[in-house]
């Protein structure tokens, strides 16, 4: 496994320490289905070096493992993805990217407690693979945000025949974005504490 967060001789850098200004803390999900970048979005847009926890994909999984769209890819997580970003000096969220593996998916229970919310991360080859996924946040009545990852020859749809495919009600947004983009990144993770802000502020 790759902790290339952990600790060296030398210990943490500068920006790996709490900024003293924090005074709340928010932990957020990124999930989706395998390969759709949500180690690639934790990376780009975490101010700390990012937790990881990718195996190098074997022959064992074949036949068990999707990796449609994937060729090039010769890793996978096996528990899950940790940063951090300071959206204000005030606030910081903790962000944890889950397994997209299905067999992996029993750890999602561990990563669901105690989130506010969570970003779904779609690829437009196979919106099949975020059924299942955005089926699990609404059984937990967790908040999330779509976000439709950019990839090379992927189809771009419009926003409305998106909701319609993933059948998600009009509240719900739904953003393109290039999580390899810290920008992008940090735009999405907005789009999702102005949707909770006002999931807060609603009329009960």
């Amino acid at each position: 496994m790759d902790f290339n967060s952990s600790d060296t001789l030398a210990g943490p850098r500068r920006e790996d320490v709490l900024p003293a200004t924090a005074a709340s803390a928010v932990k957020v999900v990124i999930v989706g289905g395998f390969g759709v970048g949500k180690t690639t979005m934790v990376g780009s847009v975490s101010e700390i070096r990012p937790l990881t926890t990718e195996e190098t994909m074997t022959q064992a999984g074949i036949g068990i493992d999707d990796d449609y769209g994937s060729a090039t890819k010769t890793a996978t997580t096996v528990a899950m993805d940790f940063g951090r970003i300071s959206i204000t000096e005030q606030l910081v969220l903790y962000l944890f990217g889950t397994p997209g593996q299905e067999r992996f998916w029993f750890l999602w229970n561990g990563l669901f407690e105690g989130a506010l919310g969570a970003v779904v991360l779609v690829d437009t080859r196979r919106l099949e693979v975020s059924f299942d996924v955005i089926g699990r946040l609404e059984e937990r009545g967790v908040p999330f945000v779509v976000a439709v990852n950019s990839f090379p020859g992927a189809p771009r749809y419009p926003v409305a025949e998106l909701r319609a495919a993933l059948d998600l009600p009009e509240e719900i947004p739904i953003l393109h974005c290039d999580a390899r983009r810290r920008a992008s990144s940090r735009d999405v993770l907005l789009s999702l504490m102005r949707f909770l802000h006002s999931l807060s502020t609603a009329p009960s």
